[in-house]
């Protein structure tokens, strides 16, 4: 089902994101070689309930964590753990869900461990640019198609991939409502875009081929040839004036 959202409920789920993109903020500084990816799960949900919010991530179909943690071809979905040691040069993506007084924010960040390189930082750049090439689309009376058909073509033109499996979508009032919003697909086509509807748009891009594969616990998918993924993550409205993002954060 999709509902369309009021004033009122857009300035809740405005706060809500507001607190998402500062803690995606303090996690500039906090990742860094040496950190475990459950150091990480611990500092994002302690940020979240110290600020009187719920981690919504927590018990969502069986899953245990505030966060998603998804290193080098890990796409989506990584468990954070104790024995995974972040070192320099490796591609880490956070995401997380919240909610703060009832509204939902949604936002996946990708982080470069310690020092960088040619690969990584043409990755970040082109999956970041994706994302907005993805909400410039996002306006009264385009269509879905016309989001995922503008990503694509980007993407592609700079020699990376797109994940087909998994998809933006509806927020508000559960994390997961219609639409759901592919990253790739054909301008004019798909449910077209009203006033008031909230998504989430977040490109999952590759280095090499865009198919997954999934691992034993039934949760984190990765690439099939062991190419870097990266993701970036934001949830926004369709307003009458233009999308309104709920998830950005400072110096963007």
């Amino acid at each position: 089902m999709i509902s369309l959202k009021s004033k009122r409920e857009q300035d809740g789920m405005a706060e809500a994101g507001a607190l998402l993109a500062s803690i995606h903020e303090k996690l500039r500084d906090f990742i860094k070689p040496g950190i475990s990816t459950a150091d990480i799960d611990q500092f994002v949900e302690k940020e979240i309930r110290d600020a009187g919010a719920i981690p919504e991530q927590i018990g969502y179909e069986g899953f245990e964590y505030a966060t998603c943690t998804s290193v080098n071809d890990e796409i989506c979905h990584g468990f954070p753990s104790s024995k995974d040691i972040l070192k320099s040069g490796d591609l880490i993506g956070v995401d997380t869900v919240l909610s703060l007084n009832g509204y939902m924010a949604d936002s996946c960040w990708s982080y470069i461990v310690g020092e960088s390189n040619e690969t990584l930082d043409h990755l970040m750049e082109v999956t970041k640019n994706a994302l907005y090439k993805g909400i410039e689309q996002a306006v009264v009376g385009n269509r879905i198609g016309d989001i995922g058909h503008a990503i694509q073509e980007y993407v592609e033109g700079e020699g990376l991939s797109v994940v087909r499996e998994f998809v933006g979508h509806g927020i508000q009032p559960t994390m997961h409502e219609g639409p759901s919003v592919p990253h790739y697909g054909e301008k004019g086509r798909g449910q077209r875009l009203r006033d008031g509807m909230t998504i989430t748009i977040e490109p999952m891009v590759n280095t090499g081929k865009w198919q997954s594969q999934m691992d034993d616990n039934g949760w984190t998918a990765r690439t099939i040839d062991g190419g870097l993924s990266c993701q970036f993550e934001h949830t926004l409205a369709i307003t009458k004036e233009g999308p309104r993002i709920f998830t950005k954060q400072k110096g963007e």
